[in-house]
């Protein structure tokens, strides 16, 4: 009987530690697959780094950054790229989707026959992005295989945003087209959800907090949508174009229009805090810190603004119009600019850190990670930088 009762004690402690090493592996592969897809500083997973279109990262920027490598595509890049776990992905208005290494060597190319224009989104292992032809893929991110697409009546040169639907317990995916639509569709199937129709083209991406998305239009309003059942919350009436994608910190929106007017808009009130006048023209969007909001202009400016109130805190000046959006990162601003050169400012006073000269207009957000800067030029490179 004692003889049984050690075994017995033996076999409990094997079960046990089988189980603690079962534990662990589970733990860690969870650990794995949710980092894979997780926005933190080592992954800038989006056009602005997260579906509220803040544009903001804990990263920190290379105190002297070096040219590490570029990669050629077949022509113009307006998209901005995207790093999941050191892979880039970036369209080309060559009409391809390029994974590249973080070594700068391509890894797969996916051939989508128009121009991609639009920032990819990585989730889940996936890659989703439009087309100008109105086709929106989603590809396997590791192969580059095909596994949907969803056809829109228009071009699609906006980023696509994700949200989880709690009730339903699925993944969805917002973008917009010029069909005039919002589109919904499921990340897994790429069925459509649903639709919301605003009176003009949508250029831009839709932010969203889960509860609700928000973009404004070419037809001159920001939109509110509930993004459960797809129907119209409220709109605001700006009066003009908004090219500029919505940048959302608790109730307030952030953008700018065409006018050279930029709105801080209470959402859950439906009306405007502030907005400041002057700047020509706002095709950039914000980024949005805990007490600031940067953006730039087509009058060549970089705008810092304080958030509560809109008072201008520091101006930069550029040598040409501004149309790509910054990345705040620790205590820096990157930015790029149509005088073909990428910067680094001093997010508190705007001074100049680091410039390099590319020699083509910049028109995409940086992809800002720990240690490296990636961004995408009209001279069809994609260049690399961080510390040899």
């Amino acid at each position: 009987m004692k003889k049984f009762s050690h075994l017995i004690s033996y076999i409990s402690h094997l079960v046990n530690r089988q189980a603690k090493r079962i534990l662990f592996l589970l733990v860690l592969i969870i650990c794995v697959s949710i980092s894979s897809y997780s926005q933190n500083k080592h992954n800038w997973l989006s056009f602005r780094g997260n579906s509220s279109l803040c544009g903001i990262t804990e990263a920190n920027v290379p105190k002297a950054p070096k040219l590490l490598w570029s990669f050629k595509t077949g022509d113009a890049v307006k998209s901005s790229p995207i790093i999941s776990n050191g892979n880039i992905f970036v369209g080309s208005n060559d009409g391809k989707l390029y994974a590249i290494s973080k070594t700068g060597q391509l890894k797969w190319k996916f051939d989508a026959k128009t121009s991609v224009e639009a920032s990819p989104l990585y989730l889940d292992g996936n890659v989703y992005f439009g087309s100008l032809e109105g086709i929106f893929y989603c590809l396997n991110a590791t192969t580059g295989e095909l596994k949907w697409k969803y056809a829109t009546d228009g071009q699609i040169s906006g980023s696509a945003a994700w949200f989880y639907d709690k009730s339903r317990k699925q993944k969805k995916i917002l973008f917009g087209s010029y069909d005039f639509n919002l589109h919904c569709v499921d990340a897994k199937s790429g069925k459509l959800q649903w639709k919301y129709e605003s009176d003009n083209y949508i250029n831009g991406a839709a932010s969203c907090n889960g509860e609700i998305a928000v973009f404004g239009g070419c037809d001159g309003f920001l939109h509110q949508v509930d993004v459960k059942t797809g129907k119209a919350k409220n709109k605001l009436d700006i009066a003009t174009y908004i090219a500029s994608s919505v940048a959302l910190d608790g109730n307030q929106a952030y953008f700018g229009d065409t006018d050279g007017e930029f709105f801080c808009v209470d959402y859950a009130k439906n009306q405007v805090k502030w907005k400041k006048e002057g700047a020509v023209s706002y095709l950039a969007s914000p980024s949005v810190s805990a007490n600031q909001v940067i953006i730039g202009a087509e009058n060549r400016q970089v705008y810092c603004f304080d958030k509560e109130n809109g008072n201008i805190q520091w101006q930069f000046k550029t040598k040409n119009k501004i149309e790509a959006s910054p990345v705040i990162a620790g205590n820096s601003v990157v930015i790029g600019s149509g005088d073909g050169r990428i910067y680094v400012l001093n997010r508190r006073t705007g001074q100049q850190i680091w410039s390099y000269e590319i020699g083509r207009a910049i028109v995409g957000t940086p992809a800002v990670v720990e240690g490296m800067i990636v961004v995408a030029c009209m001279d069809g490179s994609i260049y690399a930088f961080g510390e040899k």
